[in-house]
């Protein structure tokens, strides 16, 4: 959704920024972001956090409660300004939003690739080198099975998508003999 996004960017930003500030690791933080997203991605949380019986303390204490990781003090506040503005909805944004300013201060960015069948780790290491040089920037892969593609592979950084998969010619074959 545009307009989650658009909500949750500030937030990001200044949540990007207090971590920045504080010292502690950024692999911290997003760890703390991950599960809170988590959290709120999944029906049922949202369902319970979003009931108006509740107060905010309770919200954050239910919260905090089913967190995997602990929150670092100034990401407890986060979490409560959150709760008192209503927008717990837009975490998962949030959460994608951080992912990108730490990979941008690293000099990163995430690379989403997806193949047919199974990669040995040395032609992921290729593959990888050759995006890199293609995107002109250092990238952290994620490689997921997609046997959908049918063959070849589909590789998404940022907003940026690399489609060499089967699939992906043969929808150009049916659009070029359509038209």
């Amino acid at each position: 959704m545009a307009e989650l996004s658009t909500v949750a960017r500030p937030y990001a930003e200044a949540l990007f920024a207090v971590a920045q500030g504080t010292g502690e690791k950024l692999d911290v933080w997003l760890a703390s972001v991950d599960d809170l997203a988590g959290l709120m991605a999944h029906p049922q949380v949202a369902e319970v956090v979003a009931d108006p019986k509740l107060d905010h303390e309770q919200v954050f204490g239910l919260l905090s409660g089913m967190m995997k990781t602990s929150l670092p003090p100034a990401g407890a506040n986060f979490v409560k300004l959150l709760i008192e503005n209503q927008r717990l909805a837009v975490l998962p944004d949030v959460a994608t939003q951080f992912r990108r300013l730490k990979n941008r201060a690293e000099g990163f960015a995430d690379c989403l690739i997806e193949t047919a069948f199974p990669l040995s780790e040395a032609q992921v290491a290729e593959l990888l080198a050759s995006l890199s040089r293609k995107f002109g920037q250092k990238l952290k892969s994620e490689v997921r099975v997609n046997a959908d593609l049918i063959g070849g592979v589909r590789a998404t950084v940022g907003d940026q998508v690399l489609d060499d998969s089967v699939r992906a010619r043969l929808k150009d074959m049916q659009t070029a003999l359509t038209a």
